[in-house]
């Protein structure tokens, strides 16, 4: 299966699971606009953990490569630190809730407490801002969508790097299915996914591509990000 049909296969899926590109909501308007260069972007779950993001964030420091962290809140503490040079080194910061709770069939208490408590993490921690949110599983219902404060973000090439747990497939993986503007998923929690990481940055670096955040993704895109938007990609 060539590129091109991974890429569309996936759209698709994510246009079913109620997230499509741009945001379900999202409105670009006249004037959105496709980059001329290549923009990907790369975001990272479920960590901080000491042992594997502070090599993460070494290799993509020595690369020039942004990335996306999307954190579990009872993991702050202890590794602060980590957290503090996300943002410095140019890296977006956001919530994956505090305890990966997911968001379907839970009283809308648990989400606010779940998704409050760790943007109060992050703000006391590095200030005020908008923190944004990967649900995890990446569902939230929709009937909650109006609970949730900031974007939310999903992914549009997953290489289920928490199964395979080898950094040769989940690399095959991404390649496979790598397009300019798509969100990769990986785990910043397991060694083989950082040396994945690092090999997929160096592999599509080497095609031109520019690693971005979310944020910048979006925005370069033409896309204007919403609260209780649920984006998959940046295509507009």
């Amino acid at each position: 299966m060539g590129r091109g049909r991974l890429v569309f296969l996936c759209i698709s899926l994510a246009l079913l699971s109620g997230c499509a590109p741009g945001g379900p909501a999202a409105e670009t308007g006249g004037d959105a606009r496709i980059p001329e260069e290549k923009l990907i972007a790369i975001t990272f779950d479920d960590g901080p953990r000491r042992e594997t993001t502070e090599r993460l964030l070494d290799g993509l420091e020595e690369r020039d490569a942004r990335a996306t962290f999307f954190l579990i809140g009872r993991q702050i503490e202890g590794n602060e630190d980590l957290v503090e040079r996300m943002q410095a080194e140019g890296h977006q910061v956001g919530s994956h809730t505090w305890s990966h709770t997911r968001l379907t069939g839970v009283s809308a208490d648990t989400l606010r407490q779940e998704v409050g408590r760790t943007e109060e993490a992050l703000e006391d921690l590095l200030g005020p801002g908008s923190y944004w949110l990967r649900p995890p599983y990446g569902a939230v219902d929709a009937a909650d969508w109006d609970l949730i404060q900031t974007p939310m973000i999903k992914w549009s090439i997953d290489p289920r790097d928490w199964e395979k747990l080898d950094t040769a497939q989940v690399t095959a993986a991404v390649l496979k299915a790598a397009a300019p503007n798509q969100i990769i998923l990986l785990h910043d929690i397991y060694p083989t996914s950082v040396d994945a990481a690092l090999s997929v940055v160096d592999a599509l670096q080497g095609e031109g591509y520019r690693f971005v955040t979310v944020e910048e993704l979006l925005e370069a895109n033409g896309i204007q990000p919403e609260a209780g938007v649920l984006y998959c990609s940046g295509d507009p």
